[in-house]
């Protein structure tokens, strides 16, 4: 996907970045065996995905009419199709 400009935008790497020290501290935490720990780590998880998608609806997210998957290519017939 050369060109694309998916997951690159504010929203995205926000996200990303709170989930992962989240999986770190739940992996921290999990060595250490503390499942509180652990389970807070997972908490930091799902912030980070809830914290992206409050991102995106304000508009720091990419919009999905400018990505690839989501154009119409045009009145084509499918692939394998006899014509």
């Amino acid at each position: 996907m050369a060109g694309s400009s998916h997951g690159h935008t504010p929203a995205a790497w926000t996200g990303v970045i709170i989930a992962f020290i989240g999986f770190c501290i739940a992996g921290v935490f999990m060595v250490a065996a503390q499942p509180v720990g652990f389970w807070a780590g997972m908490v930091v998880v799902l912030l980070g995905g809830a914290v992206g998608g409050i991102m995106r609806m304000m508009g720091l997210g990419q919009p999905k009419q400018n990505h690839p998957v989501h154009q119409v290519a045009g009145e084509r017939e499918p692939a394998g199709a006899k014509g």
